[in-house]
């Protein structure tokens, strides 16, 4: 089966290439990089020629108004346009978990915007919503010009590797469509801040840390169900003491974090 991944020389839309490859499917990856532009359109109908299933791995490369709404506006509109005109069966969309709640925030404001327009066209799809990556903690620390103690919530986050995250993708693009919509999480319950610390001990960053229940993240403020995932989500099955220890190069280390929060049907 043809599943073209846009995106698909990202983080996340890599590995998807990767898994699907890997599975005996003919995985593209459309991407700038490969003369593809989802923004003006450009290359998407060669790409999409024979392609049986679409994955949209696409992110914006501004987070802010007006930037980021503009984005995801425009892409997706090209995006289903070009889909339908190619016979897509099946677009399996890359959305965040908690995005109906963090509308204070312009990135999210934007991905409800794509999610609606996905919802309201014509075409078979499957909207993922993926709790944060174990690799985005590193992405919440300060600059280390910036000396003074980073607040951070101490909302509850259930994050999840990257490869863990594209092969439960891989897995919903090859499978015969079903539910509308999915969710995707990591195996245990954290707090946001600790995992930021630990984050930063390993790179040896002393600045502290602080437990702020009115620190933002990107403009919204948290709750402790904002991003954790529904009953019935698919999980991923690595570890973020385990993600962390494997990316610290050249040290053997056993990390010992917290203990992960309990959330119903997770071992402790």
């Amino acid at each position: 089966m043809k599943i073209v991944v846009i995106g698909g020389h990202g983080l996340i839309g890599s590995r998807v290439v990767e898994h699907l490859a890997a599975q005996g499917h003919e995985a593209v990856a459309a991407s700038r990089r490969s003369g593809v532009d989802v923004l003006t359109g450009h290359g998407l109908a060669a790409v999409l020629v024979g392609a049986q299933v679409v994955v949209d791995a696409s992110n914006a490369p501004i987070f802010e108004d007006p930037q980021v709404g503009d984005f995801f506006q425009r892409a997706t509109t090209q995006l289903l346009a070009a889909c339908e005109r190619a016979g897509v069966q099946h677009l399996v969309a890359l959305s965040i978990v908690g995005t109906p709640y963090l509308q204070d925030s312009a990135y999210f404001r934007a991905k409800a915007v794509q999610e609606g327009l996905i919802r309201q066209s014509g075409l078979r799809s499957t909207l993922v919503r993926a709790t944060q990556c174990h690799e985005f903690m590193a992405q919440l620390v300060a600059p280390l010009a910036v000396r003074q103690a980073l607040h951070l919530s101490p909302a509850k986050v259930q994050p999840v590797a990257a490869d863990d995250l594209a092969g439960l993708v891989a897995q919903v693009a090859a499978a015969v469509p079903g539910r509308r919509r999915v969710q995707i999480a990591g195996p245990e319950c954290h707090r946001l801040f600790e995992l930021v610390e630990w984050v930063m001990y390993f790179n040896q960053d002393d600045r502290p840390v602080v437990a702020d229940p009115d620190a933002r993240y990107y403009g919204a403020l948290l709750k402790d169900t904002t991003l954790t995932p529904e009953p019935g989500a698919l999980l991923g099955t690595t570890r973020f003491a385990d993600w962390l220890a494997s990316h610290v190069p050249g040290r053997l280390l056993q990390v010992h974090l917290p203990d992960p929060l309990h959330v119903p049907g997770l071992a402790r």
